[in-house]
């Protein structure tokens, strides 16, 4: 009898400690599946997160009817920081510019890298004007954050190509449109930001009376 409480009582040990382990290999399950949608230097969501972002945004518009911007930013002569402060001080502002970004937005926007000094984000229930309105206060914000912290003299601007999703859109058009409209920006002067549309469809030939 002795000998069954002792094996009841070692059972429930061997499933607590079951349990605990449990639930550490969820937590690293977690862990892991993070890791692998944000970006380890930024904490922004990494391209493919972004991308799968955009696309979920795509269908909800399909399904609502409302409106979405989306919007590729690169920092401007971003080499000559890398060649000025070496990689880690250019690392610590591509750091700083996404807190900055991440700080402003609203939590249903989405912001992330995409590769190097550039970044896309995406902007829920958002006409184009209401867009380039959250680029502008980007900018400002951008501005006025003292990168002198980072390095004595610096200074950031970046440039934005904004587009709005139109009907048949997916992400790789959406992508491709507002990449143009960004190299648009880049060809005016840089530190701006250029809005791109869907051309409408031509409409039918009136027929004949």
């Amino acid at each position: 009898m002795e000998k069954q409480e002792g094996s009841c009582s070692n059972c429930e040990f061997l499933y607590a400690k079951l349990l605990e382990k449990d639930q550490e290999i969820q937590a690293l399950r977690e862990r892991i599946n993070s890791l692998g949608r944000y970006d380890s230097m930024t904490g922004a969501l990494n391209r493919g997160a972004l991308v799968e972002m955009l696309d979920a945004e795509l269908q909800r518009a399909q399904r609502t009817g409302h409106p979405f911007c989306f919007s590729v930013i690169d920092l401007d002569h971003f080499k000559s920081v890398n060649d000025r402060l070496g990689h880690p001080g250019g690392d610590r502002a591509l750091k700083d510019f996404a807190e900055t970004a991440m700080r402003l937005l609203r939590t249903v926007d989405r912001f992330g890298r995409m590769g190097g000094e550039k970044f896309g984000a995406v902007l829920p229930a958002t006409w184009l004007d209401q867009g380039m309105i959250a680029m502008q206060r980007l900018r400002a914000a951008v501005t006025a954050y003292p990168w002198n912290e980072v390095a004595e003299g610096l200074t950031l601007t970046f440039s934005a190509g904004l587009t709005t999703n139109a009907f048949g859109d997916t992400a790789e058009s959406m992508i491709a449109r507002a990449e143009k409209a960004l190299a648009q920006a880049k060809s005016d002067g840089r530190n701006r930001t250029v809005q791109a549309e869907e051309a409408l469809p031509a409409p039918p030939p009136a027929e004949p009376a």
